[in-house]
């Protein structure tokens, strides 16, 4: 899965790291999430894959948070740095590090969504109708609206289906509708912003009706099943 932050859970006490990487999961801004149990899995884990963010306990055996933090700090690309502590002792010498952010245990879910936030893209911007921009933890990329198959609601981000991945951005779904309508994209869902050119197939199936984008079915809402099939017709040159 493309276009979501990879992270990284670093913490000796086993129920403490598995209760993290288990939030970071459920989070819709979040593509991966690794865990090592301390520095020097984490180091062997940074090795083996890329990582957007770390999220590292302060009091370990071994290589301790801050100093785990101080080597990330010489990578020449290194990582966002979250520590994740029971003590609010080590605050200071933590924001000393550049930490993007200090969460204390137990982690709530508001406060761990706030720390992605900060360690996520300010804003992922349209600069203008044809193009996304995409900001994912210092990367940039460019997603052509005429590659999107179909749009999908995810809170209050909208994740951007292609023929090569997906891609998430914070930009709800009924701004995408009104900004691509005139281009041949139509709401069929709640959930769902198609382009009608990607419609290989709309099927009736007992009680419900589906799109079939790229193989995939898609619902689409009773009170749109009408105006759909018209828009179909239309975009296919049909009257």
């Amino acid at each position: 899965m493309t276009g979501g932050l990879r992270a990284l859970v670093v913490d000796d006490e086993s129920p403490a790291r598995a209760d993290l990487a288990w939030l970071l999961q459920r989070e819709p801004t979040v593509a991966r999430v690794e865990q090592a149990a301390d520095a020097t899995e984490a180091l062997r884990a940074l090795q083996r894959c890329d990582v957007d963010v770390v999220f590292l306990d302060v009091v370990m055996p071994g290589l301790s948070g801050l100093d785990l933090a101080r080597v990330l700090s010489r990578f020449s690309a290194p990582p966002k740095v979250v520590f994740v502590t029971a003590y609010e002792g080590h605050a200071v010498e933590a924001f000393e590090l550049q930490a993007d952010d200090y969460l204390l245990k137990p982690v709530r879910t508001e406060r761990l969504r706030e720390a992605l936030r900060r360690v996520a893209p300010r804003a992922e911007t349209v600069d203008d109708a044809d193009v996304l921009t995409v900001e994912i933890a210092g990367r940039t990329r460019f997603v052509a609206r005429t590659d999107v198959r179909y749009a999908e609601a995810s809170g209050d981000y909208t994740r951007l289906h292609t023929a090569a991945g997906s891609h998430l951005v914070r930009i709800p779904l009924s701004t995408l509708e009104a900004r691509w309508a005139e281009a041949g994209f139509f709401r069929i869902h709640r959930s769902y912003l198609v382009s009608l050119l990607a419609v290989t197939e709309l099927r009736a199936t007992t009680g419900s009706v589906v799109v079939v984008v790229d193989g995939r079915e898609l619902p689409v809402s009773r009170r749109q099943s009408r105006e759909l099939k018209e828009a179909l017709v239309r975009s296919r040159g049909g009257r």
